[in-house]
């Protein structure tokens, strides 16, 4: 499906589990993930909205800090020794 907006193939995932309904969407062409959930008696169009926008979001949040990103398949984060710790108590 197109996410609309010119913003390219997006892959959705539906799972139930238990009462409500679990969407991982997929951008086809980055392979960034995001995982929405909603009652599973709601609105699947309403789910895959939901979807689109924190890919957005995420999307945009990673492109203000490409410096920080980690490789595909790696984690970033704290404990993970991908980005040096700044500030707080350890």
């Amino acid at each position: 499906m197109t996410a609309g907006k010119g913003d390219g193939e997006v892959l959705f995932e539906f799972q139930r589990v238990g009462s409500y309904l679990r969407v991982t969407a997929i951008d086809a062409q980055t392979g960034v993930e995001v995982t929405v959930a909603g009652p599973a008696t709601g609105s699947q169009e309403l789910l895959k909205r939901t979807a689109i926008n924190k890919l957005r979001f995420v999307q945009n949040k990673g492109g203000q800090n490409k410096d920080a990103k980690a490789a595909p398949g790696q984690k970033s984060g704290p404990g993970t020794g991908t980005k040096p710790r700044t500030g707080g108590l350890y």
